[in-house]
């Protein structure tokens, strides 16, 4: 296997990067300081994947909600045994997580890597679903849902994502709802494996010390070669339009919890640079450095501990959001649509473009320094087809023009308020 040495001038790093035989990627980015590794295997499958269509097959085909979330469960389970058990026998932390655009499993460990490796490449290759064990772990994971629906902070979001999107399935929670899983059957869990996790699908990071050499080896022993299939994921027509702008509900919490943001066109195709301009964005509107932010807190709209943003975005939806607790959310939202319309109108001031883009550019360089950070950093822009050098370049030398056509993500027509009150 051939690698690619990656450098960034401006962070004083590399990595090697190559595409295995059995066709998976392989990043490898090694850290003499520190003292453990992170590996990161994904796969470019996550819960709003639901309806696809294979090469060759006349229509698409819909599987339950939560198949991605119950097929990660159900890899850590073999005819050998459980894979957590053997990850605990030699002292590794291993863990797993869907989210609605990717599937990865995790481990971190200071010493025993390669078995801890041969572990994680081993199970996630080899899918052992029966009736019964499928059917065991539909309690386990209706107990997990069952959670969630308890889990403020998780309910104010979803509550927000179901009044925004009318039809994309990122309305829908990650683990499905208690009847779907219900629905759920080996034959689902081998289709949507067969067609997603296949290796040329998939992504391996290892961030830490380790001999590449020794990886290599390794990845030549254990990964099974298999034939790519093609598969085109079908999302239904999603107005630009939301749902209802104002939605509540009430669980047991001490104040309420508010999700508020913007419904943006998702027909863009994601870039560094438009990653790039819409941290910088937030970061001049929402930071603790910004008017805004201090205006909300010194007149106690917002508890500085819990306010925070974020811009959540993937294939056919996008929204910026901004959240935490809040005695009043609807007059916190109110202020974040008059700050929003203030930039519309005034621009972006120069002095706070420059500050959020130093601050957010030396936050980047400071993750360089964790093996967990770069790993998960890696993985996450690999698995969507971004690098994290062209990210830091892009960083460094934008513009503050190319900020500001960002402005348009704000239409005020497109608003959704998420609210959780205390019973």
């Amino acid at each position: 296997m051939e690698l690619t040495k990656v450098e960034s001038q401006r962070a004083g790093d590399f990595y090697y990067r190559g595409v295995h035989q059995s066709g998976l990627q392989i990043y490898l980015y090694p850290k003499k300081s520190g003292s453990s590794t992170r590996a990161v295997l994904g796969t470019r499958y996550g819960s709003i994947d639901n309806c696809f269509q294979r090469e060759g097959e006349p229509a698409p085909q819909t599987v339950p909600g939560g198949v991605a979330h119950y097929l990660e469960h159900k890899l850590f389970e073999s005819a050998e045994g459980d894979a957590f058990s053997r990850f605990a026998e030699i002292g590794v932390n291993a863990n797993a997580y869907t989210g609605y655009e990717s599937t990865s499993y995790v481990f971190s460990c200071t010493d025993r890597l390669y078995e801890a490796l041969e572990i994680l490449l081993g199970f996630v290759q080899a899918p052992y679903f029966t009736e019964e064990t499928v059917a065991k772990e539909k309690g386990i994971i209706e107990q997990e849902i069952r959670m969630y629906e308890d889990m403020p902070g998780w309910q104010v979001m979803l509550k927000y994502l179901q009044a925004m999107y009318h039809a994309h399935p990122v309305r829908e929670d990650v683990a499905g709802t208690l009847r779907s899983v219900q629905e759920i059957t080996p034959a689902h869990l081998y289709r949507s494996y067969s067609t997603f996790y296949h290796l040329s699908n998939m992504v391996l990071v290892l961030a830490g010390q380790f001999e590449v050499d020794k990886v290599l080896e390794l990845c030549d022993r254990k990964l099974k070669p298999a034939p790519p299939i093609q598969a085109k994921r079908v999302f239904p027509r999603e107005p630009e339009e939301v749902v209802q702008p104002f939605v509540e509900s009430r669980l047991s919490v001490a104040m309420p919890l508010f999700q508020f943001g913007y419904k943006e066109k998702s027909s863009r195709v994601r870039t560094e640079n438009d990653l790039a301009a819409v941290s910088v964005l937030l970061s001049v509107m929402a930071s603790d450095a910004s008017p805004m932010f201090r205006r909300l807190l010194e007149e106690e709209l917002i508890n500085e501990s819990s306010f925070g943003y974020q811009y959540l975005e993937g294939n056919g939806y996008a929204t910026v959001i901004f959240g935490g607790e809040s005695r009043t959310p609807e007059e916190a939202a109110s202020i974040i649509r008059q700050e929003a319309a203030r930039l519309g109108r005034e621009g972006i001031p120069a002095e706070a473009f420059q500050w959020a883009k130093r601050s957010l550019y030396g936050d980047c360089i400071a993750s360089l320094n964790s093996a967990a950070g770069i790993a998960g950093w890696v993985a996450d822009f690999a698995l969507h087809g971004l690098e994290i050098f062209t990210y830091i370049d892009t960083l460094a030398e934008l513009t503050i023009s190319q900020v500001a056509k960002k402005l348009d993500i704000f239409q005020d027509n497109r608003t959704v308020l998420s609210v959780v009150r205390p019973l």
